[in-house]
């Protein structure tokens, strides 16, 4: 994780896909705090979605009792939201191109690469299993 960032708000949501309400909450919040241009909060909602789905779906299974911790820290010229599931991880180096001819028409496959496209930066932490989405201000 990058240094000289603050931690300013923090939210622990069960791995259940209404879930996503309180993302949506958490994001409108951090960008009305940040003041944050309206057309760029489309693009930190979704990428914060996609992270929060994966979280739910892939770290930990579709578990409800299983926790997605959310957090937004703050720098002087940018924030992050980090998204943290509670499951093993998985390898982030490895993942096949979604925009490849043979993964076109498959119905998964395009969360991190969302991320990546929306997101100012993004970081893989923890074997995977916590990812920071940054934003520049």
């Amino acid at each position: 994780m990058k240094e000289d960032f603050t931690v300013v708000k923090e939210l622990t949501l069960s791995s259940d896909y209404q879930s996503l309400i309180e993302v949506e909450s958490l994001v409108n919040s951090v960008c009305d705090e940040f003041g944050i241009q309206t057309d760029v909060f489309g693009n930190i909602l979704i990428a914060v979605s996609e992270a929060v789905n994966n979280a739910i779906q892939h770290g930990n299974k579709d578990n409800q009792e299983a926790k997605v911790f959310l957090q937004v820290g703050t720098a002087p010229n940018n924030f992050y939201i980090q998204v943290k599931d509670e499951g093993a991880g998985f390898s982030f180096e490895d993942l096949p191109d979604p925009t490849a001819p043979e993964n076109l028409l498959k119905d998964s496959g395009r969360g991190v690469f969302l991320m990546r496209n929306l997101a100012d930066e993004v970081e893989f932490l923890h074997s995977g299993n916590t990812v920071n989405l940054y934003f520049n201000k």
